[in-house]
């Protein structure tokens, strides 16, 4: 844009403003004092190509499929191929599992998402006396290989990608999932899918917690160093910005502690002597659609670009893939009310729309009753019905980046963007992400956002339907899943009967083998491979990481 457009464009804003705005408000009083997005970015009301005066279309927005990638990482991007509809499912018992899964995929799921329970989350087995009282509740019961062979009895693993959320124990689930392809007769290169791998937002956010902070990242560059040349079509992480945005960080906060993990993964990888575009374009992102329908679309616009930039300027990045910001969504479980419950069925269709028009690559729809327990079949069905209504129905996958030239979605891409570089560029002056981690700083910033979010509310600054207002007596509530019980009686007694029938000798040399490796400096995923075909269990291979490099402990500094 010109000089001479923007000052005819200033001048004509400003005679709007003085001649009709102004006077109209004074009869027709706006509603707010203050307009603002869910996490309180301000909002003007009338954005013009004056607010994008400072970009320049082929540099900041561009074509879809090339860099900055603003309007998406495929060319085509939805008239070619759907993004994957992958359904975040697991509870009870590997078999309970395994008939939703089988389930989900004759209902048009096109790729599974794996939900641990929570001992597996922390690296416990089910007969582990940390483990009483939560085997099976809040995912699958996942022990040994055995219990994979019985989750994926029947799936062709060559045939569907598999997302696992998996932390501490990332490296041993996917030496499980290897070794269940392997039986299948499928081979390791064959496979694909996604573990989650990223401890650094477990400090920062979901505290799911194992080992200190360097030694988590020295298995995580492990899986790194083992899928680029073993497995070649995993994605070895998904940087996670999930988990921070559900424990309270603004949108801007979300995506630039994700980014900023992403920067110290690709620094570790780089130390460890990895080339970049060896291992870069198999990064993979995670993020949160929250309810802002507008500002969600622009923080995955903003994601893209600053990827883009962050990896050919400050990484020296050469093949194009290694540029790209490839992302798996879910709608935020955080925005889910017990009130009113029906209520989340209507939010979860508008922040799955937001993904939708914000260019991901695959997407979860949380269940209406995901506030109370996991999600009944019927539940999984009428979430996995909202992607395929957005998809088949609504028409706004039948052109690119639909959005892409509105000024209000535009200007505020732009504004995300210079927000997130605030904050790596202060945790850069730290230091790096995992020195920032170790001081604090962005777990208090997510604590400040998530106070000052909840005043916001008290004040009813902020809306919540059926929370805040329009409230209601609830008449009658909803059903939802329980688990039984006997699953844990179940598990405990399947476990006691695998470590009976295995080769104890070999399993010990495996154990011993590893112990030694972990004491090195080897990589440890051939290590762990070995054990977990012997039937060495989750706990027995994560308590020799805890004896080895110790156990994290949070300094809770709230």
């Amino acid at each position: 844009m010109d000089e001479k457009t923007k000052i005819e464009i200033r001048k004509a804003q400003t005679e709007w403003e003085t001649k009709c705005l102004n006077p109209f408000r004074k009869e027709n009083p706006e509603r707010l004092p203050h307009f603002s997005t869910v996490s309180d970015l301000e909002i003007l009301p009338l954005y013009t190509p004056g607010s994008l005066a400072a970009l320049n279309f082929i540099e900041d927005i561009g074509f879809p499929g090339q860099v900055p990638f603003t309007r998406g990482v495929q060319p085509n991007m939805y008239r070619g191929r759907l993004w994957t509809m992958r359904m975040f499912s697991g509870f009870g018992s590997a078999e309970d599992t395994n008939r939703r899964y089988k389930y989900l995929l004759s209902q048009g799921q096109t790729g599974l998402s794996v939900a641990f329970h929570y001992p597996t989350l922390m690296g416990y087995d089910s007969d582990s006396p940390r483990s009483r009282g939560e085997v099976g509740q809040c995912g699958v019961a996942i022990d040994s290989l055995r219990d994979m062979e019985i989750l994926f009895d029947g799936i062709p693993l060559d045939q569907v990608t598999t997302s696992m959320t998996i932390n501490p124990p990332a490296s041993i689930l996917l030496a499980m999932y290897i070794a269940v392809a392997e039986k299948q007769g499928v081979n390791k290169n064959q496979i694909g899918g996604t573990i989650q791998n990223d401890m650094l937002k477990e400090f920062i956010a979901q505290k799911t917690f194992m080992l200190p902070p360097r030694p988590s990242v020295r298995l995580i560059v492990d899986t790194v160093e083992y899928c680029t040349r073993e497995v070649p079509r995993w994605n070895t992480i998904s940087i996670s910005g999930y988990h921070i945005r559900e424990a309270g960080s603004t949108a801007v906060q979300e995506l630039a502690f994700t980014l900023a993990d992403g920067i110290g993964y690709v620094q570790a990888c780089l130390d460890r002597g990895l080339k970049v575009d060896e291992f870069a374009p198999r990064l993979s992102f995670f993020f949160n659609s929250h309810i802002d329908f507008f500002e969600e679309i622009a923080k995955f616009r903003a994601a893209r670009r600053l990827w883009a930039r962050i990896m050919r300027d400050r990484f020296q990045a050469q093949n194009p893939r290694s540029w790209m910001l490839r992302f798996h969504t879910q709608t935020a479980g955080c925005s889910l009310t017990a009130q009113q419950p029906y209520n989340n069925v209507v939010r979860t269709a508008f922040e799955g729309l937001s993904a939708v028009l914000g260019g991901t690559q695959s997407l979860h729809t949380n269940s209406l009753d995901e506030v109370y327990a996991v999600p009944t079949e019927e539940a999984a069905t009428i979430a996995l019905r909202t992607q395929q209504i957005i998809a088949e129905e609504t028409g706004v996958i039948n052109t690119i980046d639909p959005l892409g030239g509105s000024y209000f979605v535009e200007a505020l891409t732009t504004r995300m963007e210079e927000e997130a570089l605030k904050y790596i560029t202060k945790i850069d002056e730290l230091g790096g992400i995992i020195r920032a981690i170790e001081l604090g700083y962005p777990q208090q910033e997510i604590a400040n956002a998530a106070y000052a979010y909840q005043k916001q509310l008290e004040r009813r600054e902020k809306i919540v339907v059926g929370v805040n207002k329009y409230e209601m007596k609830e008449k009658k509530r909803i059903e939802f899943l329980r688990i039984d019980e006997e699953v844990e009686q179940r598990q405990i007694a399947r476990l006691k009967e695998l470590k009976a029938n295995r080769h104890p000798d070999r399993v010990r040399k495996c154990l011993m083998d590893l112990r030694q490796a972990a004491e090195g400096s080897v990589n440890l995923m051939p290590f762990i491979l070995a054990s977990v075909k012997e039937y060495a269990t989750l706990q027995e291979i994560c308590d020799i990481f805890r004896e080895v490099f110790g156990v994290y402990r949070d300094p809770g500094m709230f």
